[in-house]
């Protein structure tokens, strides 16, 4: 299937194991959507003692807490709230749309492909679940850029993967780096004010569902390595580390890609990074953002079993840059 071009599938054509959840057909009411989101960022395990890396009870309590926590929320029936004309100039005028649905729809063929590989069951109905809620997270995008009139460039044919598990290592990284700004953007969008509470709220669960990818990817990291042969994870590091070099020079300037009409199109890696500006009318600094982007990070993971690994490259980053930086000085009238 290598040079297979996918442009729709199902998460089952892939892994024929994968029973995809069961979905409520009409809105819940609100006090089963406030468990189900309680649910989803609270998670301990019943397991007593340590979770080694590599362990079989690692392996089995990081695929039951990803299991059990999810969310059970259902695109077609997202309430997408009117939007005022000033908000909806911001909405639609932010430069991630064509990248965020493309990237959503790479990941889910990615994760899919990379877990039809994996001979562990438990590990493998895990991923599975990863790329099933993927594209649930591009069915979101999709329906909110038609609810709001955002115009998309066709997007380009998704191909299969030539090596399933560079594609994932790459997919898994870039959704740490990637999400550790998200979580301090979408709290300067949700203080800012200039969006509805109602949009926010709708775009809640996806943000804690992309902190259970990472915690999940996190922790596979951590189990495959133990898995390996004392040169097969050497060989592995050297992938890994190739990884973070090609993510490192992805996000040096625009990335172009082609649409599916051979037209080719730019895109900015480097949004979650330094797109504040673009939700907020406050001139934040910096190093303030840093400091909540580390703070909302914390936040996000904070309810779940503190024995499960945490994604740490970037909190690590960050932090050490944060020495460095200087800040802002408060400006007082005399």
């Amino acid at each position: 299937m290598n040079d297979q071009v996918l442009d729709t599938f199902d998460t089952a054509q892939l892994i024929p194991d994968f029973n995809a959840p069961q979905l409520p057909s009409e809105r819940p009411d609100h006090a089963t959507l406030h468990a189900a989101e309680h649910n989803t960022r609270h998670w301990t395990s019943r397991e007593s003692g340590p979770l080694t890396p590599g362990s079989d009870a690692h392996r089995r309590e990081t695929c039951r807490m990803f299991r059990e926590t999810f969310n059970p929320y259902r695109p077609s029936v997202l309430e997408w709230p009117k939007l005022e004309p000033e908000a909806l100039k911001r909405i639609v005028e932010l430069p991630i749309w064509d990248i965020a649905v493309q990237t959503e729809g790479k990941a889910r063929l990615r994760m899919a492909a990379y877990a039809a590989t994996i001979d562990d069951p438990d590990m493998r109905a895990a991923l599975a679940l990863n790329a099933w809620e993927e594209n649930r997270h591009k069915e979101v995008l999709s329906r909110m850029v038609q609810a709001y009139g955002i115009a998309l460039a066709s997007e380009p044919p998704y191909e299969f993967p030539k090596d399933a598990e560079w594609a994932y290592l790459v997919t898994g990284y870039s959704e740490c780096v990637d999400s550790f700004f998200a979580f301090g953007l979408f709290e300067v969008a949700k203080r800012s004010g200039l969006f509805p509470p109602e949009l926010i709220d709708t775009f809640e669960p996806v943000m804690q569902e992309e902190c259970r990818h990472i915690l999940l990817f996190a922790n596979w990291v951590a189990w495959h390595r133990t898995r390996l042969s004392w040169w097969r994870r050497v060989l592995f590091e050297l992938k890994v580390v190739r990884v973070w070099m090609f993510l490192g020079w992805e996000r040096i300037g625009l990335a172009r890609s082609m649409d599916a009409e051979g037209n080719e199109q730019e895109h900015d890696n480097n949004f979650t990074v330094n797109g504040a500006q673009s939700v907020s009318d406050v001139d934040l600094s910096v190093p303030d953002l840093m400091r909540l982007c580390l703070a909302e990070n914390d936040r996000r993971f904070a309810g779940y079993d503190t024995r499960l690994l945490r994604p740490e490259t970037m909190p690590k980053l960050v932090r050490f840059a944060l020495r460095f930086m200087r800040k802002k000085p408060s400006t007082q009238s005399s």
